[in-house]
């Protein structure tokens, strides 16, 4: 193969950690860890949020995790609700400075890029894992084709067999989250009073319920319980990101429980939908504060269209229909979460994208050879259109549902 290496590990792209965000949570608290064990001798911090981490980082929890990873020292937090998006280097910017005494030891200034990765102005990206060096779908598939590989075995080439053992885990911390869902009741906090639903849901089984209207009430169960684990601020695994990791787990454990499917036919699935996800991070973006929610909950959707195609043991040609179409019906889909929350509408969304993701399958098995659109321009597409919106509608919590709800 040979060439520059061009796309990241899996393991970028899945990451373990506590919601409500990526973006917003993950990044930061791994920005203020960072920041804190370059400046050791510091006994005082403070962090400047701007873009929306501003707007929204207190429905987040951003402050939270800054102030969690500073602890027991101090941090000073200043919250910039006047500085365009247009004059930030990126929507998510955070500025940190150490200090002892009154004297100032350093700066940084961060950009969480979605995914719970983050960047640090002027230095390389933070450990990147690259070990792809094919970037585009159509030149994976090609590849693919040529060698006669599965997706998951051009995964497994690169990543090595040890990949097994990470998806391994990142199927155990999905199913440990459906289930903690499933099994809590309550009101999330932040204010706007919902009520945690997965467990009345996944209950409400009616005497002459069809198996269609069973699938859709139990995938959707499951998507509310991640998603509402994840506003409750519990473990979760980014898929793509924390706000849609909903969709790939509800979709996966449902079919595994429908059809028998084995835990290695799930990791092969992880493996491709990972695929998908990492084409659309490494050639467009996965945040919602950079592409509005068709970045999130699009590439959840198409993730979560791909990895059942492989469960399903398709085509190459029809995982990549069921992705492009999952894209495609999520085109222009913007982020306004309500008060900042990752609640309203970002719990249903994740139910809708895993029925979606399910019809796409379906129309896979059918209309695959029909097709005009490939994957690689429907993720081009989306960048292009998320990059057109307005800010406001790039997770500010300023237009949308945001600006019109009232209690």
């Amino acid at each position: 193969m040979g060439g520059i290496i061009t796309m990241e590990s899996l393991r970028e792209l899945y990451r373990i950690g506590r919601g409500p965000s990526s973006s917003h949570t993950m990044g930061p608290s791994q920005a203020a860890a960072l920041f804190r064990g370059e400046f050791p001798q510091a006994d005082r911090f403070q962090a400047a949020l701007h873009g929306s981490l501003a707007k929204t980082g207190k429905g987040h929890l951003t402050d939270v995790a800054i102030l969690d990873a500073f602890a027991p020292l101090p941090c000073r937090i200043f919250w910039d609700m006047d500085t365009p998006d247009d004059a930030l280097p990126h929507p998510n910017t955070m500025e940190l400075e150490a200090f002892q005494g009154d004297r100032s030891l350093g700066k940084w200034r961060v950009f969480s890029v979605g995914g719970g990765k983050i960047e640090i102005e002027g230095r390389p990206a933070v450990a990147p894992q690259n070990v792809y060096p094919l970037a585009t779908f159509r030149e994976i598939k090609d590849y693919c084709e040529k060698n006669r590989k599965f997706l998951w075995q051009y995964v497994e080439e690169f990543e090595g067999p040890e990949i097994w053992d990470y998806l391994r885990d990142v199927w155990k911390q999905m199913k440990a989250t459906v289930y903690t869902g499933l099994n809590t009741e309550g009101v999330l906090h932040g204010g706007l009073g919902v009520q945690r639903k997965a467990k009345f849901l996944v209950r409400q089984r009616h005497i002459d319920e069809s198996a269609e209207t069973r699938e859709n009430r139990k995938v959707c169960a499951y998507a509310f319980a991640v998603s509402e684990e994840n506003a409750g601020g519990g473990m979760v695994v980014t898929a793509p990101t924390c706000g849609a990791s909903g969709v790939l787990p509800a979709v996966l454990l449902f079919k595994q429980e429908q059809h028998g499917f084995s835990d290695t036919d799930v990791y092969h699935a992880l493996a491709t939908a990972g695929v998908i996800g990492n084409v659309i991070k490494t050639n467009a973006s996965i945040s919602g504060a950079e592409c509005g929610c068709q970045a999130e909950i699009g590439s959840a959707c198409s993730m979560a269209a791909a990895g059942l195609a492989e469960l399903y043991h398709m085509e190459l040609d029809q995982i990549e229909y069921a992705a492009e179409v999952a894209m495609e019906h999520h085109l222009g889909l913007t982020c306004d979460p309500i008060g900042g929350l990752v609640q309203i509408p970002c719990i249903e969304r994740n139910a809708v994208a895993a029925m979606r993701a399910i019809n796409a399958l379906s129309l896979a098995n059918f209309l695959t050879y029909t097709r005009k659109i490939s994957f690689d321009v429907v993720v081009k597409t989306m960048y292009e259109t998320g990059r057109d919106l307005f800010s406001k509608y790039r997770e500010t919590s300023e237009g949308g549902l945001a600006k019109l709800y009232t209690p």
